[in-house]
């Protein structure tokens, strides 16, 4: 794993398929992988590597401050962290990396961060967002599962599990997270005057079982940007691993739909 220093703090990332090298060209956009409110680079498992192998595209993935092996985050964490993310954190990263065109691919917090950072201002080099399981406001269903993934951290294996995957930074990635969506006040967060503002086309992917959140997220974006939008049976919170073949599909379609334009 590599490892980038940005104005936020040290940031771990990987590509998949280096560009420069024989195997891609480096004007090609890249695909960018933000990942869910707990995940991490390693959480993402092989999935980026489908994603590229079937796109032809270098992807670039990278975890957030507070998780995996990036720096540590502050307790608690605004209730405008998402905010910060897309406008602020994102573009600086990108710029660190030498990062121009691009695709956005952002799972759950990783969704709703990519749909702030396209309705943000000008982003002449995004070509396109891919939101899987975004929210674009807070509903009752999240904030309910938030409260048993609580519980499964204080009382059960959740913590130990997670520690694999974000060792020192477990209680950044956890408590960061989960104390800002379970905080009363959250309950009036809402991205939607960020979609309205998106000019790019974005493709929504959400499972009709996810248990984050219901299709009245999909419907508003949709709505609200033009979106194109798939709903998968068979599939909770998490379509990459539900449902990865018909998610890598819609995405590498996607990718090569905005390439196109």
């Amino acid at each position: 794993m590599q490892s980038v220093t940005t104005p936020a703090g040290r940031m771990e990332y990987r590509w998949v398929g280096h560009r420069g090298t024989a195997l891609h060209d480096a004007a090609l956009p890249v695909p960018v992988f933000l990942h869910e409110g707990l995940g991490c680079v390693s959480l993402w498992k092989d999935f980026p590597d489908s994603v590229a192998a079937a796109t032809g595209l270098p992807v670039l993935v990278y975890s957030r401050i507070g998780y995996g092996g990036s720096d540590p985050c502050t307790l608690p964490r605004p209730l405008t962290y998402m905010h910060e993310e897309g406008e602020s954190v994102l573009p600086q990263l990108l710029a660190a990396l030498g990062v121009q065109k691009h695709i956005l691919v952002g799972h759950s917090d990783g969704a709703s961060i990519s749909l702030i950072n396209a309705g943000s201002g000008e982003r002449p080099d995004l070509l396109g967002v891919v939101a899987m399981a975004p929210h674009v406001f807070c509903e009752e269903i999240s904030v309910t599962s938030i409260r048993a993934a609580g519980k499964a951290y204080a009382e059960a294996d959740l913590k130990a599990r997670l520690e694999k995957y974000h060792g020192g930074n477990v209680d950044c990635a956890f408590r960061g997270w989960c104390d800002a969506w379970l905080d009363p006040a959250f309950m009036q967060w809402n991205i939607e005057g960020y979609v309205d503002r998106i000019r790019v086309p974005v493709l929504v992917i959400q499972g009709e079982d996810d248990e984050y959140g219901t299709a009245a997220q999909v419907d508003s974006i949709v709505r609200r940007a033009g979106a194109e939008s798939l709903m998968l049976p068979g599939c909770g919170h998490s379509p990459q691993r539900d449902q990865p073949e018909a998610s890598l599909r819609a995405i590498s379609a996607f990718c090569r739909k905005v390439m196109a334009v």
